[in-house]
């Protein structure tokens, strides 16, 4: 027997999350961030932005703020690190008393959440990373931009108005990463002015940028395939999937029918068991269903299932997905594997998810026993 269904865990099942909505927002209460009516629109069509959003608004506790402030606000509900989530509300705190009051701290902030996790955070060194408490004037920025102008001063004035001066403002940013933005630019465009005075004609004038030589000729092309350098590291496809070591920043998001987001995530201790039981190798599964032929769909699926297990000195099983009996046939099973070894994977096992039906049923019980799960006997009406 299933337990009452707990009404916090209410899960929209078998809509893929195309059914869940979150709780309404409305286009004022984001306006009364001081978010401009563009983002505030589109940000209410996403509706996973939509429910970050409100869990943001709710832990700050506010209903209206300064644009700086509303802006902070929607960078942590768009771009907060997942595996983190406990220590979302602390940031708030430092973004709604103005601790962390731009952009650049803010940055800094996500990016040291990152690398804590779940973890206890250090206030101290959060601090020192995010720029907290650090104040510069007016006085030193202007200062700063004396000495960057000086620098690039032949630049300046060989470019005149053509000179780029967001990388002016870098190297500024470089000197006072917590200084005020604003204020730099203004500053900088300021002084140039008075440096180049008012604007020419040829000023106006937008610089051509110059063309890129014609292509070598066939003979040449060759040449340069012959001397041509190895790919580089950043060419390897698999090089943007973490390591096994860093699978605590990997995170999944369930959306409950209530509004609520669980979100799951690796600590730091089961990370390390899960390191010692399989000494850091990566094991994937490629896991079609045997109810029809393969395409080019699967040989995607298979570059990345067997290719990354390859890359990484592991293994990747050959899992076939048989849980609609009558639509599986032993010669869809002969196929696939042998268009899996025809491409040139090897798998490392063949199993069957049929083979743990009885151990899948003891799981659910087991679930169900603990409060966590239910049978849902509605019709689909």
């Amino acid at each position: 027997l299933a337990p009452p269904r707990p009404s916090r865990n209410l899960w929209i099942m078998g809509t893929g999350g195309k059914g869940y909505k979150p709780p309404a927002l409305q286009l004022e209460k984001l306006l009364a961030l001081g978010l401009d009516q563009r983002t505030a629109e589109n940000a209410l069509v996403n509706s996973k932005v939509t429910a970050n959003l409100a869990a943001v608004i709710a832990e700050a506790g506010i209903s209206w703020c300064d644009k700086s402030v509303g802006n902070l606000l929607y960078a942590v509900a768009t771009k907060y690190p997942n595996n983190a989530l406990v220590h979302r509300p602390a940031l708030i705190d430092y973004i709604v008393s103005m601790k962390i009051k731009n952009p650049a701290q803010l940055d800094a902030a996500l990016s040291f959440l990152t690398n804590v996790g779940p973890d206890p955070l250090d206030t101290g060194k959060f601090e020192e990373a995010c720029g907290v408490g650090v104040v510069v004037s007016i006085e030193e920025i202007h200062s700063t931009v004396t000495k960057v102008l000086h620098e690039n001063m032949e630049a300046i004035l060989e470019q005149r108005y053509h000179i780029n001066v967001g990388n002016l403002c870098g190297q500024v940013r470089k000197r006072h990463p917590w200084g005020d933005a604003k204020a730099t630019k203004e500053e900088i465009e300021k002084r140039l002015a008075e440096i180049l005075g008012p604007k020419t004609e040829a000023d106006n004038v937008k610089p051509v940028k110059t063309k890129k030589g014609k292509p070598a000729k066939s003979e040449e092309k060759k040449v340069a395939v012959a001397t041509v350098a190895p790919p580089s590291e950043d060419l390897n496809p698999y090089s943007h999937f973490p390591e096994p070591a860093e699978n605590n920043k990997v995170h999944t998001e369930i959306f409950f029918s209530d509004g609520n987001i669980w979100r799951a995530h690796n600590t730091k201790e089961i990370l390390e068991k899960h390191l010692m039981a399989t000494g850091g190798k990566v094991t994937t599964r490629f896991p079609p269903e045997p109810n029809g032929y393969l395409h080019i769909g699967h040989a995607k699926a298979m570059f990345i299932d067997f290719g990354l297990a390859k890359e990484r000195n592991g293994y990747c099983y050959l899992r076939f997905d048989d849980t609609n009996p009558e639509a599986e046939k032993k010669e869809y099973i002969d196929h696939i594997q042998e268009i899996v070894h025809w491409l040139g994977w090897e798998p490392y096992k063949v199993t069957y998810t049929s083979d743990y039906f009885q151990a899948l049923y003891e799981h659910a019980v087991e679930l169900i026993q603990k409060g966590l799960a239910y049978v849902d006997h509605q019709t689909a009406e």
